[in-house]
């Protein structure tokens, strides 16, 4: 049914993405298909990393640790390096969508408030436009 499943990841909120994480494994399992964990950063020193080639290590590592976790045959990651990521993250994700081929897009969220029925979220902008099926995971 699925080729590929794409779970965009904010390496600093791991903490939030348990359930989204634990979905997208499982539907890989179940449809034999590759995961590709995408991040998105600064070509700037954060402090999430000091340059992008320690971000894209850092990429790298999740998705190994994910993949020994979930027990994931095909898990590898894309480092998505952006000017600002706060303001071009939805695009930059949109494009990651497309230039992986993923038809699967596996996305955490949260509970809406009253910022959201002003600005959309990322997941939301993300489902709104994608070519791919999304699946927003609270």
């Amino acid at each position: 049914m699925y080729r590929k499943i794409m779970v965009p990841v904010d390496l600093g909120h791991v903490e939030r993405l348990g359930k989204a994480l634990k979905t997208a494994a499982d539907l890989a399992r179940h449809y034999d298909v590759p995961l590709i964990y995408v991040g998105v950063g600064a070509a700037t020193p954060g402090s999430l990393a000091h340059n992008p080639q320690e971000f894209e290590r850092k990429m790298n590592a999740f998705a190994d640790e994910q993949s020994k976790t979930y027990d994931i045959a095909q898990a590898t990651s894309i480092a998505c390096i952006s000017h600002d990521p706060s303001v071009d993250l939805d695009a930059t994700l949109l494009k990651a969508v497309e230039d992986t081929g993923a038809d699967l897009v596996v996305m955490a969220s949260h509970v809406p408030g009253l910022a959201e029925h002003l600005f959309a979220s990322n997941a939301g902008y993300v489902a709104m436009h994608a070519k791919a099926s999304v699946f927003v995971v609270r």
